[in-house]
């Protein structure tokens, strides 16, 4: 514990996100810092903290160059990779204000956001993703945009560039020799680092504004609830766009001094846990539950005597985790541990790597039930909570403290209390500066006090917060009955079937579902009831409905009598962010999916109930 304790920039110390990795340079510069994989030579590379230092003085040099003044905004639209620090890090050096993009956007939604947020410089992936974009920019000589540089060269992007005076290669555009890393000296902690788009599932993306002490203060408070040492090695595959892996994930790693290796992509992300063995890996719920998915397909097709097993290592693992968490006694159970995790735990730790000694789940709610079943295998889960508007990690759960149901214990320097109608209310130095041109919509989020409206509902138990419904998402039927949808699909989706569901209810006589079914396991399903599974009509067979809403009741058996799916419409075209009807952080735009598929909706009413 002392070492981490000495090893660790305090937020004093770093003053800017800029200063924390200038520190982190003075304090470790042969230390590793960054992995990437080069897509030419296959291999994996790596940089120091000295290493790193170099590039970015030359990121510096460029930028400095462009007809930028501090406070101007600049844009990153990239997967990640080392390149993404090395322009956000001589951006932020030089007082500029990053807009991070994702790479997955729709091209209207980022055209937009480079024209509300009055960008002058883009760094893109590549040529593809800057010719997707062009029909959606306003004519030349309108937008604010005056540099547009591509981090991918080729002879497509060579042939782009000679028609736009406004576009480089990176290779063309960085000088051969940056000299010395540019280190700022009192520079303003609360000045606007970041303009952060949210992911708008009703109506336009508003832009929250960051501070540079904003996402420090959240970082520094993150990795005091959850130690973090040099010797730890994160996999970072969330976009660095979205705001819990630039704090946690990037910022936080720069304050402890470990290393970042950067994912090839989701994809691969199962053959990357082996290969980089990493120990802290920050996800969304969506990754657990896809891969809790595969572990239940898998199970199927095993003996009677492999699921039992696989149950027992479940259950003596999650005892074993409440004896070790001080919650219950000692059980002559837990003599079994040793075996079970030889023969069934060790094996599924070992396909996430072998040493994670943290998985933090964020984002979205986490389903205890599958909190339970990683944690009961050895996998340590610890569910936080935030808003982008906090920087934005609001609580996260202690490894030694770790109550899967709820949202964890507040960060340093952050308050919560009740409010009204059971709303949590956050107060402290994460909270944002405010949202971008929109003052109406800051005096909405935060009261005059100071304090910020999740919108979210909340109890706290034991300085633990269990959120418990949400203000806004609440369905409520014609005979007034209220329903949390959120809570009901989460639990519906966990069926390896289902990959995309809708509750549909408000101000109607009974709750329906949209669902899309998972494509990879539809064949067997359709098989399964004697359908072809490449006849639309199959579908909207009887016998497969009959079956999905058996499914569905038997998932919600935990929710009240009145919670219950009375008719479904079943599709295999995924919702996708193309289409509009999810936001690039997967969350479903309600309003647009219910326009969309007003015709099936009225349908499921038109009839009446089916059970």
């Amino acid at each position: 514990m002392q070492k981490f304790h000495e090893n660790l920039i305090t937020t004093e110390e770093a003053v800017t996100l800029d200063g924390v990795f200038a520190r982190r340079l003075h304090r470790s510069p042969d230390g590793p810092a960054y992995q990437y994989h080069d897509r030419e030579s296959g291999e994996w590379h790596s940089y120091t903290w000295a290493e790193m230092a170099r590039q970015i003085a030359r990121w510096q040099q460029a930028l400095s160059r462009e007809a930028l003044s501090p406070g101007d905004r600049v844009a990153i639209l990239l997967r990640n990779c080392p390149e993404w620090v090395m322009w956000d890090q001589a951006a932020l050096s030089l007082g500029l204000v990053t807009v991070p993009l994702y790479t997955d956007d729709r091209p209207d939604n980022i055209a937009y956001i480079l024209e509300e947020s009055g960008v002058k410089a883009l760094l893109v992936q590549d040529a593809g993703r800057w010719k997707r974009l062009v029909p959606t920019l306003p004519e030349e000589g309108e937008g604010r945009l005056q540099r547009v540089v591509l981090l991918d060269g080729g002879n497509e992007a060579g042939k782009f560039g000679r028609n736009d005076e406004r576009i480089r290669l990176a290779a063309q555009w960085l000088p051969e020799d940056g000299g010395e890393m540019l280190v700022r000296k009192h520079a303003d902690p609360h000045a606007l680092a970041s303009i952060v788009y949210t992911s708008g599932t009703t109506g336009r993306s508003k832009g929250v504004m960051l501070s540079h002490h904003n996402m420090l203060s959240v970082a520094h408070g993150g990795v005091t609830l959850l130690d973090c040492y040099e010797e730890d090695l994160f996999l970072s595959f969330l976009p660095l766009s979205h705001t819990l892996e630039r704090t946690a994930g990037y910022y936080l790693p720069i304050m402890a001094g470990s290393c970042v290796a950067y994912a090839r992509s989701v994809a691969q992300l199962g053959d990357d846990l082996v290969q980089i063995r990493p120990t802290v890996l920050i996800a969304v719920p969506r990754i657990f539950e896809r891969v809790y998915g595969k572990i239940k397909d898998q199970l199927k097709k095993k003996p009677a005597i492999a699921r039992t097993l696989f149950q027992l290592a479940v259950d003596v693992g999650w005892c074993r985790f409440e004896y070790q968490q001080g919650r219950v006694g000692w059980s002559p159970k837990l003599l079994l541990w040793p075996i079970l995790n030889k023969l069934v735990a060790g094996n599924v730790v070992a396909k996430l790597g072998g040493r994670l000694r943290a998985a933090v789940s964020g984002g979205a709610p986490l389903s205890p039930d599958i909190a339970k079943v990683f944690i009961g295998l050895g996998i340590p889960i610890v569910q936080g909570y935030g808003l982008t508007e906090t920087s934005p990690v609001i609580s996260v759960n202690p490894l030694e403290d770790n109550i899967p149901a709820s949202v964890g214990v507040t960060i340093r320097g952050t308050e919560v209390i009740i409010g009204e109608q059971d709303e949590l209310l956050v107060r402290g130095p994460g909270v944002m500066l405010g949202y971008w041109n929109n003052h109406k919509a800051t005096t909405e989020m935060i009261d005059p006090d100071g304090w910020l409206h999740t919108g979210d509902q909340a109890k706290i138990e034991d300085g633990h917060i269990f959120i418990t419904g949400r203000l806004k998402d609440i369905l409520v039927l014609s005979n007034g009955e209220k329903i949390p949808p959120a809570d009901m699909e989460l639990a519906i989706a966990l069926d390896p079937c289902i990959e995309q569901v809708m509750v549909v209810g408000e101000s109607r006589p009974y709750l329906t579902a949209l669902v899309v079914l998972n494509e990879e396991n539809w064949s067997a399903l359709a098989r399964e009831h004697g359908l072809n599974p490449d006849d639309a009509a199959s579908l909207e067979h009887k016998k497969l409905h009959a079956d999905m809403l058996k499914r569905i009741k038997a998932a919600l058996s935990d929710f009240p009598g009145f919670a219950k799916i009375r008719q479904l419409r079943l599709m295999l075209d995924p919702w996708t962010i193309e289409d509009g009807l999810i936001t690039p952080t997967l969350k479903v735009k309600r309003p647009k999916v219910l326009e969309r598929f007003a015709e099936e909706v009225e349908s499921m009413y038109s009839g009446g109930p089916t059970n």
